[in-house]
């Protein structure tokens, strides 16, 4: 991408700041260097250590093949920075353009950045919540404080939420020789991300490995001793588990409660902006100096019925980030949209799980290779008469091919001629989601808001 002509001289000057020290932050920090920003730069994030990578805390840091401080993201380049870490940003005035912290300073900027991010949920009894042996997983130091535990072997992990995170921790449990109970809102693991049809296949891995699995089960209460230990947990069937340590699992909370009373339409669903990352005001009206990439940006997207997606993918908050960052030192018609079709992959149980597209739109899901009997398959998800998206276990070699299926908006049911055998015979069947008016554990694509369009697009991706 280029930001060449004099138009676009003034944008590689001035003082950007960007807020949220993580995966997105870091990479449009870099975005911006590479593409000749020449101002100052600010970093501000609320915890005390440089990015790190997040996916490999539920997997590696908690078999013991990583250190629990982390794996640094790489650097692909310097950014020549001012990092001001593990002090929060409370506020935001639009008018005066600072960002309020938490120290009682004001960092001023001529172009702003938002890349919060999300925070695990807590469990909803704070007095519980503080127990010792209640954790969740989120940050590098809450996957040294579960890993130290696990070490100690614990009697019994109970997990809360079998979305994505609490199937992984349930796996590393599992692969220490732990005793792991999961307890599942829903009626399988991963069904509130994938349906219930998936979701019936995640249950019967669980089980084979050993997971006492409990579905359509909630937690009522977690009790502790004298000392403030937690001992047990108390399910709604009646029944009572002694426990040592447990995990709530319960989903991610998006970090947008410091821009209350900004201006900014930011709300539990994320920060709303266009498809080229600038963020809308209270009033529906899209800003010039405030952009929003990663978990925390909801955005539209014209393969998606123009809804709009907040999504916890990797590499959607590189990709929207890079993004925002061209388009913050451009101007006009040398912006691009951000477009990414989103990409998510778990490794649990020793199957390697991977969808592409909005798994969560679909009405209809067809097995279209191999078996779910065997726990390696590939399955379409329709939605409108389309491909909308797609899941593999263990077939992860087909993804590409049905990502172009999603961008050039082709027809559901699929007809393939030759694929590999086929013992659910290629029909299509109810997707089985859960009801989207009752909570679930685990969508890592949320769709809020609707907007019409014609059922086929031209998808043209902004990157190679």
């Amino acid at each position: 991408m280029s930001v060449d002509g004099p138009s676009q001289a003034f944008k590689r000057h001035g003082r950007i700041v960007i807020v949220g020290a993580s995966l997105a932050g870091l990479r449009a920090a870099e975005t911006l260097r590479e593409e000749g920003f020449t101002g100052s730069l600010t970093m501000i994030g609320d915890e005390p250590q440089e990015p790190y990578d997040r996916p490999p805390l539920s997997k590696q840091v908690l078999l013991g093949r990583m250190p629990t401080d982390g794996a640094p993201l790489p650097r692909r380049r310097a950014i020549d920075a001012q990092w001001r870490l593990g002090v929060a940003a409370t506020g935001l005035d639009l008018v005066g353009k600072r960002v309020l912290m938490a120290d009682g300073e004001e960092v001023a900027f001529d172009r702003l950045l938002i890349a919060t991010g999300t925070r695990a949920r807590p469990w909803v009894k704070e007095a519980e919540a503080d127990l010792d042996g209640v954790f969740v997983l989120r940050t590098s130091e809450d996957a040294a404080l579960l890993n130290r535990r696990l070490t100690a072997r614990p009697r019994r992990v109970l997990i809360i939420g079998a979305g994505f995170t609490g199937s992984e921790i349930a796996s590393a449990c599992r692969e220490r020789g732990l005793e792991v109970t999961v307890a599942e809102r829903g009626p399988a693991p991963l069904v509130g991300a994938l349906g219930g049809v998936i979701g019936t296949v995640a249950a019967e891995l669980q089980r084979a490995h050993g997971v006492d699995l409990r579905c359509c089960i909630t937690v009522t209460a977690l009790e502790g001793d004298s000392a403030g230990r937690l001992t047990r947990a108390h399910l709604s069937d009646g029944t009572a588990l002694d426990v040592d340590v447990a995990v709530v699992a319960l989903g991610a909370m998006r970090n947008t409660e410091w821009l209350a009373g900004s201006g900014v339409a930011a709300g539990p669903r994320g920060i709303a902006c266009d498809a080229g990352c600038r963020a809308f005001d209270v009033h529906g009206i899209v800003t010039d100096d405030i952009f929003v990439a990663g978990d925390v940006a909801r955005s539209p997207h014209p393969l998606f019925a123009y809804q709009f997606l907040s999504l916890e993918h990797w590499g959607n908050a590189v990709a929207q980030a890079e993004i925002a960052a061209h388009n913050m030192i451009v101007s006009g018609p040398d912006r691009l949209p951000h477009l990414w079709v989103p990409a998510f992959w778990s490794a649990q149980f020793g199957v390697n799980i991977k969808s592409t597209g909005v798994p969560t739109m679909g009405d209809k899901i067809m097995i279209t290779q191999g078996s779910l009997a065997e726990h390696r398959f590939a399955a379409a998800y329709g939605f409108q008469g389309r491909v909308i998206a797609a899941v593999t276990f263990d077939q992860a070699r087909w993804l590409d091919f049905y990502r172009k299926l999603i961008e050039s908006a082709a027809p559901f049911p699929l007809d393939f001629a030759n694929v590999d055998r086929r013992p659910e015979g290629l029909r299509a069947v109810p997707a089985e989601f859960p009801d989207p008016s009752l909570p679930s554990h685990g969508p890592t694509v949320t769709l809020s808001g609707y907007s019409p369009s014609d059922r086929r697009v031209t998808f043209t991706p902004a990157r190679a």
